[in-house]
């Protein structure tokens, strides 16, 4: 398996006979150079997206025709693209578990929020979301944008993720400190991966906090398009 940062919250994950791309923010994002971009994206399979918001989705339905590859994601967002972008899609809701390849994608809440900007203004873009993707004998924890939950023991009792990759940056999610605390208190994982950060100066910089509250936890700060195996 090969978790590779795209910076902000963007990933590509090679697990199973998948390459996920999930939340691909790549044209604008200060994290990533656009040099990179045919690497980050070749060979990917599909595209799972958490929420509507442009830092997470501008480069979605792009990415998608470039590669005719399907957009995974909230049922209501994803009629409405496929109708008006004539993308493939896949529509699940929260709860709901959907098979690609030897990979299989639960949708989980979050609490956050979820829009597109329109000319008309900001656009509804169905709920927000994390995801639990399970392969090679693993599950991830993809948090999505979101604030600590007590929903996540649920996500522990019933998926035992071994991975997580958490939104920590503070101010729009979750901050190192929080992050950590929903470690701790809801989970047990064996590594743990920050997103949501250093994009910007008013999100946190450094992974320090999360680290040393979490001594017994493999916590990998990422860099940018350089894989990280496990």
């Amino acid at each position: 398996m090969k978790i590779t940062w795209l910076g902000h919250s963007g990933f590509r994950i090679e697990i199973g006979d998948q390459i996920l791309l999930v939340d691909p923010w790549l044209a604008d994002n200060p994290s990533f150079a656009s040099a990179e971009r045919g690497r980050a994206i070749t060979g990917a399979t599909a595209i799972l997206l958490s929420h509507g918001h442009g830092d997470h989705s501008a480069d979605v339905v792009g990415i998608a025709k470039e590669l005719d590859i399907p957009v995974v994601g909230i049922f209501d967002l994803m009629s409405w693209w496929e109708e008006k972008e004539g993308i493939s899609t896949i529509g699940f809701n929260k709860g709901g578990t959907v098979k690609l390849g030897d990979v299989a994608i639960t949708m989980v809440n979050a609490t956050h929020s979820s829009s597109i900007s329109t000319p008309d203004g900001p656009r509804y873009a169905g709920g927000e979301a994390g995801f639990m993707i399970a392969g090679e004998g693993k599950t991830i924890y993809f948090s999505g944008d979101t604030d600590v939950m007590v929903d996540m023991a649920v996500f522990q009792a019933l998926h035992h993720p071994q991975i997580g990759i958490l939104a920590a940056g503070g101010h729009f999610t979750m901050d190192m400190k929080r992050a950590a605390y929903a470690a701790k208190t809801f989970f047990d994982f064996e590594t743990v991966i920050p997103c949501h950060y250093q994009t910007f100066g008013l999100l946190e910089q450094s992974a320090d906090v999360l680290r040393e509250a979490l001594p017994d936890v493999n916590v990998i700060e990422p860099e940018v398009m350089r894989p990280i195996t496990l």
